[in-house]
């Protein structure tokens, strides 16, 4: 897959969707809904970017890219199911998609977990 491009385009999508919450949302949303909104476009850009970093660090030879996807994959997971789930939810107010949400959060810890062990095992010999 192309992370890179998957990256970006979740970047882009992050921030299309932060300005809706914020110019078409705001006022329309209770505070608890706004809060929850926001809290998912902030993990869904932080996490679209490290789809991003994790793709350059693949192709700079930094994080094999077995390894790589796999991170990636996760990361992407989590996006649609951490943030999928806040955004249905402050959209909706319908509290039991919050089920769905910490699988999205184990997720996002598996992928870095899996990142973090990664570049420890490849360092460099003498390093």
């Amino acid at each position: 897959m192309n992370w890179s491009a998957i990256g970006a385009w979740g970047l882009a999508l992050a921030v299309m969707i932060g300005a809706f919450g914020a110019h078409v949302l705001r006022g329309r949303l209770d505070d608890y809904s706004m809060s929850v909104y926001e809290r998912a476009v902030f993990y869904h850009f932080v996490h679209a970017l490290g789809i991003l970093i994790v793709a350059a660090l693949a192709a700079t030879g930094n994080v094999p890219r077995g390894a790589s996807e796999w991170v990636c994959r996760l990361l992407a997971i989590g996006v649609v199911l951490f943030s999928g789930s806040l955004y249905a939810l402050a959209l909706t107010g319908n509290k039991t998609l919050g089920a769905i949400t910490p699988f999205g959060g184990v997720a996002f810890i598996a992928a870095w977990v899996m990142l973090a062990i990664t570049a420890v095992r490849s360092r460099p010999p003498g390093s």
